[in-house]
């Protein structure tokens, strides 16, 4: 490779990362404000821009809209959470929601449109949820996953699920991609998700997402219980009633500790 040639790849790259810091910084970037910090063409920083959305550390909500922090960066903020384990810092949390509502609690990852339980305090009660940690459901048919599928920008669940295809768990998964969309839409609404059976017979859940600095979804938190104890919406609201203002505050926490 020629010394041009490699000037030119530099030049690109510092580019491209300095696109990165602004967006970071100003949250929703513009082609002709990149333009103008860069101080090159708008076609080039257009062309940057796209790069950064086709690896998917930026998203565009709609044509020529603003871009805006991608999964990517979220994932790298994950990633810095996860520096600090966020199982530990995590696990009292998940243990005061145990104690209040007497059910087992999780927390859980989003890994492409499937979700990875991570940590779980088991319930007390002899008749109650084991376990889960280390369990993988589509994120769909889990009030975990549909918590973080509900926080995210329109465009991101539209990449993720391109061809609408939802695979079935039980009887009572989601099966539609419309139908989904509208469950999104209530859970938005509503402030927290649930699942009757959806992923599995006999288990239920109520789950909330945890969100970064830039509103990003990175986790969810979640009361999983025996399908019997969650017959109804009231069943439902009474649980996060428990559950919201604990992951209030270990979404502070979060922030303090990885912004430290």
């Amino acid at each position: 490779m020629s010394n041009n040639a490699r000037e030119g790849v530099t030049s690109s790259v510092d580019n491209a990362l300095r696109l990165l810091e602004l967006i970071g910084e100003r949250k929703a970037l513009r082609v002709s404000d990149a333009a103008a910090e860069l101080g090159v063409a708008p076609s080039t920083a257009h062309r940057l821009l796209n790069a950064l959305r086709r690896r998917g550390f930026v998203l565009q909500e709609k044509p020529n809209g603003a871009y805006r922090p991608g999964p990517v960066l979220g994932e790298i903020g994950l990633a810095a959470i996860g520096r600090i384990d966020i199982r530990q810092v995590a696990r009292p949390f998940l243990e005061q929601v145990r104690d209040s509502t007497q059910e087992t609690t999780s927390l859980s990852l989003l890994e492409g449109r499937n979700v990875r339980f991570i940590d779980c305090v088991e319930s007390p009660r002899s008749v109650r949820v084991g376990d889960r940690t280390g369990v993988v459901l589509p994120a769909h048919c889990t009030a975990a996953g549909k918590a973080i599928l509900a926080a995210m920008p329109e465009a991101e669940l539209s990449r993720r699920f391109a061809d609408r295809e939802l695979t079935t768990r039980t009887e009572f998964s989601v099966s539609d991609w419309q139908a989904l969309l509208a469950e999104l839409a209530e859970i938005r609404r509503a402030g927290f998700a649930m699942n009757v059976e959806e992923g599995e017979r006999g288990i239920s859940a109520v789950a909330a997402v945890l969100r970064d600095r830039a509103q990003t979804p990175l986790a969810s938190v979640a009361v999983v219980v025996p399908a019997h104890r969650l017959a109804a919406r009231t069943d439902a609201r009474k649980l996060a009633e428990d559950l919201l203002p604990v992951r209030d505050r270990l979404q502070e926490l979060l922030h303090a500790q990885v912004g430290s």
